[in-house]
């Protein structure tokens, strides 16, 4: 089965006992183990590739470390065996655009190959039959580029073939219908602005919906947390947030870009007409598995037109245990000492995107036992949870934070979450609450946990208010960890650790783990994140420093005396730990305060 054989037939399609002896020849799989897969009723199916047919015997190989011989792994030992090079279909990676310009659906289904780069000089073609080579004599002239042919996955060319043209052909088919005006040319900036709005396209268009499933299917399957659509001169982009790092995934002519975004607001229950003010709405779905999956909406009127982002809460990911979430053993200790008194304050602090949603939900859903009212005031409410009563701030009604925490307290609840204290009023509310016998959960926007003390004064908060309700504060950030698949050991840089750790003394680890990259993670080494947590438990010693000119530096050196971690070191602690690297650590975790 040699490519540079001269023996071998240059034009054949792969068979099971083609495949199977030349694994045996290759010392990969035994022989005995491969008698049942090559009688000739197992072999039969030509509707499944050869290659599939073997991964489903899921066999180990006979050579050490004996890896899983799944599709992939045979993939790659096919393109090794032929002496091409093996092309996994990463669909983050192609421009699909391009790719599907190449050559026609039918011809690419013809011959069960898939274009994945194009470029000025030459066209990469993925295949899963490396004999079958027609096609390439028949393109080269047509085409005027090199083709260079690759080995991918066989189910992975049937899944993108079908996605990646149907996604073309219905961009392609929503575009040709739209306004006539976009033709022509635009003289000043007003006309881009109106023009950038989605000209006459119906947003319930099937080529339309057809962009907008795939588009939401798409996000759920990639692990997105967030979709961007964002306006632009001469076109629309579409771009997903996995694991706190933009990555850009198509392109759209503006028309459509702006039909996809009508199409949003509809099934968000928006006002489709109204573009030139930001709003907001929520759509639940379901995911490819079946998981009920909520999306909350924000609209933001810009230069080109109406910018689109839509935050992703899936309840698996949501709500997690204290363990899931990166608490150590330490930090369940301390936060359950704060979450399990009757009444007073506890703040979660952190920028936006730092992981307070998923804390607090997940806090809630374990303080929402039968025997408790939990009640919540949200802007916006981020997930419906049926434990919760949850009610969402209306501010064209006069329903604001502070209105709402106003009306929960005459609901005789337990326990309260205010969305976030933004200003005295809704401070004041929350103290109130605290006061009258009531757990009070809420965020603010501060850098670390001591800080946040000096935000309530700077509010105008008395601290005879704040001694007598803050329970505690817990600061937090988001770090990618990395892949367990392929993560693998190395020496830790030990100036990099220094810098880490600073000013504090913390012996370095012998070993750290580094990211790799590989087909789980995508190549980029991470997959998932995991938090940092900074957590202040207030102590009478710690009372006493909050006065109306609080000394902050005093009260946070105060509080790492009494076992308040920073966030860098508990960055430290997660790289000690193999979860994380470093360099991660260092991009999300503020330095302490003097350093």
């Amino acid at each position: 089965m040699n490519r540079k054989d001269p023996a071998a037939p240059a034009e054949h399609k792969l068979t099971v006992r083609e495949l199977v002896e030349a694994l045996i020849a290759d010392g990969v799989v035994a022989k005995e183990d491969a008698e049942n897969l090559l009688l000739p009723a197992r072999s039969a199916r030509a509707e499944i590739h050869p290659l599939a047919q073997i991964a489903e015997q899921k066999w180990k190989s006979a050579k050490p470390p004996h890896k899983p011989l799944n599709l992939e792994t045979l993939t790659e030992w096919l393109a090794g065996r032929v002496g091409l090079p093996y092309y996994h279909i990463d669909p983050l990676r192609i421009n699909v655009t391009a790719v599907t310009n190449t050559m026609s659906d039918a011809y690419a289904a013809r011959f069960r190959i898939l274009p994945v780069e194009v470029n000025a000089r030459e066209v990469v073609v993925a295949t899963a039959e490396p004999f079958l080579t027609e096609w390439e004599k028949e393109l080269a002239p047509i085409l005027r580029l090199q083709i260079r042919r690759v080995v991918a996955n066989p189910l992975d060319i049937q899944r993108y073939l079908a996605e990646f043209y149907s996604l073309a052909r219905s961009v392609k088919r929503a575009a040709q219908t739209q306004n006539s005006a976009f033709a022509g040319g635009l003289s000043n900036f007003e006309q881009l602005v109106e023009m950038g709005r989605g000209g006459n396209l119906d947003a319930n268009d099937q080529h339309v919906v057809h962009i907008v499933d795939w588009l939401l299917q798409y996000a759920f399957d990639q692990r997105a947390s967030d979709i961007h659509l964002e306006p632009r001169r001469e076109h629309g982009d579409v771009r997903f947030r996995i694991d706190g790092v933009m990555h850009h995934v198509y392109q759209l002519p503006l028309a459509v870009l702006g039909a996809v975004t009508s199409r949003i607001k509809g099934l968000g229950r928006m006002d489709i007409v109204e573009k030139r003010r930001p709003l907001d709405g929520r759509i639940k779905t379901r995911s490819p598995d079946g998981d009920e999956i909520e999306l909350r909406l924000s609209t933001m009127p810009t230069a080109f037109g109406e910018k689109m982002v839509m935050r992703i809460f899936n309840p698996d990911v949501i709500v997690q245990s204290y363990r899931e979430m990166g608490f150590s053993d330490e930090d369940v200790g301390r936060w359950n000492q704060m979450a399990g008194q009757s009444n007073g304050i506890i703040l979660v602090t952190g920028p936006t995107g730092s992981g307070k949603t998923t804390t607090l939900y997940s806090t809630l859903r374990q303080l929402a036992v039968p025997e408790v009212n939990v009640c919540t005031i949200e802007d916006p409410i981020e997930m419906i949870s049926p434990q919760l009563n949850q009610m969402q701030v209306q501010h064209n009604i006069g329903l604001d934070f502070t209105s709402g925490v106003r009306t929960l307290m005459r609901q005789d609840p337990d326990i309260i979450m205010v969305g976030e204290i933004r200003d005295l009023e809704t401070a004041e509310m929350a103290i109130q609450a605290a006061l009258t016998g009531h757990l009070v959960l809420s965020t603010l926007h501060t850098n670390d946990a001591p800080s946040a003390i000096s935000r309530l004064l700077d509010l105008g908060v008395p601290p005879y208010l704040i001694n007598a309700t803050l329970l505690g504060v817990m600061a937090q950030r988001l770090v990618r960890t990395l892949c367990p698949h392929c993560k693998e050991r190395e020496a830790l840089d030990g100036a990099a650790w220094e810098a880490l750790v600073r000013p504090w003394k913390a012996p370095a680890p012998a070993q750290g783990n580094a990211p790799r990259g590989c087909l789980e993670c995508r190549m980029t080494g991470y997959l998932g994140r995991v938090g940092l947590y900074e957590m202040l438990v207030m102590s009478p010693a710690l009372r006493a420093l909050v006065k109306p000119a609080c000394d902050v530096a005093a009260l946070r050196e105060l509080a790492y005396k009494e076992g308040m971690k920073p966030l860098r070191i508990s960055g430290a602690l997660k790289v000690a730990g193999g979860l994380t690297t470093i360099e991660e650590v260092l991009k999300v975790a503020p330095p302490p305060y003097g350093v």
